[in-house]
């Protein structure tokens, strides 16, 4: 792929990447959802494969309505999340299922605060593009997954404190 020449371009080419992060994170998600001990925590990740694929679907959507090919590009940043998820989350983690959740807790919120950047980012392009109702699409993702992140951080506090 050649340089981008125009904010349309960077715009466009943000949006192909979340696409892609989102694709792998959602696969990762579903993995660390099967090792998760805690109740609670596996249900929050299995909901969260389900925002993950309504926020693939509004990219898909803003591709489209820009005129860009609807084809994701390869995110080697989430694919090295994804890595390290997978490695300290399952592969690597502790036999503890405390433990291991706390591990698996961290992972998911590194993935999801890569899709904050990221959705954060496009919202602002389609803010200077002058597309105000993507710009909307983009920032109601982000209040989502700012939301789950939430979730995230309380269900940490009650697994770590079981775990000390």
């Amino acid at each position: 792929m050649s340089a981008p020449d125009s904010l349309k371009d960077v715009y466009l080419d943000e949006m192909k990447d979340l696409w892609s992060a989102n694709d792998q994170m959602a696969r990762a998600v579903r993995q660390l959802s099967e090792g998760a001990s805690d109740p609670k925590l596996k249900q929050m990740l299995q909901d969260s494969v389900g925002g993950i694929t309504k926020h693939t679907e509004t990219l898909k959507s803003l591709i489209e309505e820009h005129g860009g090919q609807t084809s994701p590009e390869h995110c080697k940043g989430m694919e090295g999340l994804v890595a390290e998820a997978l490695k300290h989350g399952l592969k690597e983690a502790p036999s503890d299922g405390r433990l291991r959740d706390v591990q698996i807790i961290a992972q998911y919120q590194r993935m999801s605060h890569y899709g904050l950047a990221g959705f954060g980012s496009a919202a602002a392009y389609a803010k200077a593009l002058g597309k105000s109702d993507q710009e909307n699409r983009l920032k109601s993702a982000v209040s989502e997954i700012y939301k789950s992140d939430e979730v995230a951080s309380r269900l940490a506090e009650s697994v770590e404190r079981a775990a000390a």
